[in-house]
């Protein structure tokens, strides 16, 4: 599994690894609204993205993991006339605002976002992301929301 957290400059996106906690530093002393991590997993085990109870159950161990309170149902739905993006989308409200993602079936790929106005760990909801689905690689990026 390689998993990498992408610095692109200047916009407010920021990478972190396990000896640079300045994300989280910044996000408490900065003037932040929101925490958005996007998640980008290749090669999953594609009985995991085509199975909605598997992806519920997902979520619900994802706000588990990182201390969000669901708001409500996962809403999930199966959709796609292009096989190219044909899969499942997901959306689960949370407390302090939202996760969603989209599970394409031809590329065995999942698409996870998490948006937050509270801080959370995002490298422990990508490695635990990546592991559920038995992604290959992953590829994070993060940016603090004003």
């Amino acid at each position: 599994m390689e998993t990498k957290h992408f610095d692109p400059g200047p916009g407010g996106f920021f990478g972190y690894n396990e000896e640079d906690h300045r994300l989280e530093k910044d996000f408490r002393e900065g003037d932040y609204w929101g925490l958005l991590t996007s998640i980008d997993i290749h090669d999953c085990n594609p009985d995991l993205i085509r199975d909605g109870e598997a992806i519920k159950d997902f979520v619900t161990q994802l706000c588990n993991l990182i201390g969000m309170q669901k708001y409500g149902p996962t809403q999930l739905a199966f959709f796609g006339e292009d096989e190219k993006v044909a899969g499942y989308s997901m959306t689960q409200l949370i407390q302090t605002s939202l996760i969603s993602g989209h599970f394409a079936n031809a590329s065995n790929t999942a698409y996870i976002d998490i948006f937050s106005c509270r801080y959370y760990d995002n490298k422990v909801a990508s490695e635990f992301a990546t592991k559920f689905f038995g992604g290959k690689q992953t590829f994070v990026h993060v940016c603090l929301r004003k």
